[in-house]
């Protein structure tokens, strides 16, 4: 059976590339999920890749990633992460390892993107790398699935 690590992208990052390009960059959603499928393949693990504008629908996938067995997610939950308790709750509640993920420096932003609900309960955080840190939290949970045996 296959290893799948979702890889699930919140409000806001279907506009990458033309969003804020000083800020996100130019890369699109489509070169983040081509970036996360080739990693996740050298590490021979395969990807569910999905973005939603929607809060609701992040909570469920990320319960629908522990029961379909799920090694690992990847999580951008966008603004979400700074006001969102509720998937801050669902990263608690399900045993799968995530790893938050930001393409900014979230502490180099505006005070209030300081504070991520999410930070405390995932298994490791990562912002500031672009679009490469989505490959950097793949491979660290390819670490962590190791180390686990």
């Amino acid at each position: 059976m296959a290893k799948i690590v979702f890889v699930l992208n919140g409000p806001n990052l279907n506009l990458l590339g033309t969003r804020e390009p000083q800020t996100y960059g130019r890369a699109t959603l489509k070169d983040v999920e081509t970036l996360a499928r080739d990693t996740a393949a050298r590490h021979k693990l395969d990807v569910e890749f999905r973005q939603t504008n929607h809060e609701g629908e992040l909570v469920d996938w990320i319960h629908e990633a522990q029961a379909k067995g799920a090694v690992g997610v990847v999580l951008n939950a966008g603004g979400y992460t700074h006001t969102s308790i509720a998937l801050r709750d669902a990263v608690a509640a399900v045993s799968v390892p995530v790893i938050e993920v930001h393409i900014s420096n979230i502490f180099a932003r505006e005070d209030f993107r300081h504070l991520s609900y999410i930070a405390p309960v995932a298994s490791g955080t990562l912002c500031g790398f672009g679009i490469a840190g989505y490959g950097l939290a793949i491979s660290g949970l390819a670490a962590l699935i190791e180390a686990k045996g």
